[in-house]
């Protein structure tokens, strides 16, 4: 991999990670587009797209730094909202991590072929542009509602990790996942996105801990890995490059949203998927 290339791949999975448009979709597209399609080294590029996943936590960790010392002192029995935003945010993470292990290779098998991640992505996109629709009709009626992240019950943050769960299916998008199931839970668009970004701190972790370990055991177990196959450099540039462009993008989509509604997202999911889908017919992208 050229430095490059990882700049490339960097600025795609900041922009993307946080956002509900696929990040896994745009990583495939841009992977194609540079020349890191090759099945030579296919599970290294997976596995770097996997951590710059993780590196884009720290974003998260940075700009949300009062969030988690908030959490902390609740931890130590000084912040009441603290303790109950950690307790929701573990809730939230249940059914992800007690069921994606147990899924994670049929869900690999079965669903990382064109069809379910077309699919996924467009209906990703009706579901929003439906329920931007929904809200519009609930706030005519009088009718909606303004649950902040300290107002969330632990049912509700279940659900929240329910709708999570389902981002297990490439294409659909863990951050569109929640943050339209939050709206439809009764959080603003907005808030929702931020009890998002909390949330993936711990499933994007485990998800980054959980490939290493896997990368590692290849290393040792059938020749080059991701380090042989790709360098050093190239990676550590596109940690870097992840972080900062991470940072940016999520402070311009939570000024968004608190403008605008999910609609957006919605039409851009679908015209992503036309792209996708008229790549994947002419041969210039594959998914294996």
């Amino acid at each position: 991999m050229e430095w490059w290339q990882a700049v490339i791949l960097g600025i795609v999975e900041g922009v993307t990670e946080f956002l509900p448009v696929s990040s896994t979709g745009h990583l495939i597209i841009a992977s194609a587009l540079i020349g890191l399609d090759g099945e030579d080294i296919k599970d290294s590029v997976d596995a770097f797209n996997i951590i710059i996943q993780g590196a884009a936590i720290l974003a998260i960790v940075g700009l949300y730094w009062p969030r988690m010392m908030q959490m902390l002192r609740g931890l130590l029995g000084r912040d009441p909202k603290g303790l109950r935003l950690f307790i929701n945010i573990v809730i939230a993470c249940l059914p992800a991590f007690i069921l994606w292990p147990f899924l994670v290779g049929a869900a690999k098998q079965w669903l990382f072929t064109p069809w379910p991640v077309l699919a996924a992505l467009f209906l990703g996109g009706v579901w929003m542009i439906w329920i931007d629709r929904w809200r519009a009709k609930r706030l005519e009626a009088g009718a909606e509602m303004d649950l902040g992240i300290d107002d969330l019950t632990w049912k509700q943050a279940l659900g929240i990790g329910c709708f999570q769960f389902f981002a297990i299916w490439p294409g659909t998008s863990r951050a569109m996942m929640t943050i339209a199931g939050a709206t439809m839970l009764g959080m603003k668009p907005a808030k929702a996105a931020e009890f998002s970004f909390l949330l993936g701190l711990p499933t994007i972790a485990g998800a980054t801990a959980y490939e290493i370990m896997r990368e590692l055991r290849r290393d040792a177990d059938s020749g080059p890995g991701i380090i042989e196959d790709l360098g050093m450099v190239p990676i550590i540039i596109g940690v870097v490059v992840t972080i900062i462009v991470a940072a940016a993008a999520v402070k311009w989509f939570v000024a968004f949203l608190s403008r605008h509604g999910l609609a957006a997202f919605g039409w851009y999911r679908i015209i992503l998927c036309v792209i996708m889908g008229a790549m994947l017919f002419t041969g210039f992208i594959a998914l294996e």
